[in-house]
């Protein structure tokens, strides 16, 4: 009897703690300026109210960037681009009948079959992101293309970093 008690008290300390070490943090959206363009590094906007449409995939700011870079030898969506991705993930929310094919690529360094993974484990990253914000796995596709397809051919960080990148591909709207 002793040990039920016991186990019961523990069971009851331990929930408490961890309700108690849960922390809510207050999200500060990024700034709206500049959000059209696509470069590393850069920071976008948050989803507008309301339904998106199809005309908004060329008018909205934030679903028209449409790509998302990564760095070096990374397969995780940096926080600086979490916007366009939740931009994307309430666009297929209100667009049920909508597709997103994401065309995982990587630079120029590592062997193919070591870029080929890499650009699938980005893909990946990039449609568990949009799954977490609401897109359904039934509205993507993931597609590696490694080092197959660089939009930069100069051996250069600069240039290396444009192609370390997920392409996100409406193929229905």
């Amino acid at each position: 009897m002793h040990s039920t008690v016991r186990i019961l008290t523990i069971a009851v300390i331990a929930s408490a703690v961890a309700v108690g070490c849960s922390k809510k943090v207050k999200e500060t959206p990024p700034s709206q300026t500049d959000v059209g363009t696509t470069t590393p590094g850069q920071t976008y906007g948050t989803p507008v109210a309301g339904a998106y449409t199809p005309a908004d995939l060329d008018t909205d700011p934030c679903l028209r960037t449409r790509v998302v870079y990564f760095d070096l030898d990374r397969d995780l969506v940096k926080p600086e681009f979490q916007a366009i991705v939740a931009c994307h993930a309430k666009y297929l929310r209100d667009r049920p009948s909508a597709r997103l094919r994401l065309e995982g690529n990587a630079d120029e360094r590592g062997s193919r079959e070591y870029n080929m993974g890499l650009g699938e484990r980005r893909g990946n990253s990039v449609s568990n992101a949009l799954q977490a914000n609401g897109g359904s796995s039934a509205q993507l596709t993931v597609i590696s293309y490694g080092e197959e397809r660089p939009v930069c051919t100069d051996s250069n960080e600069s240039c290396w970093s444009q192609n370390r990148r997920v392409e996100l591909i409406y193929t229905d709207k």
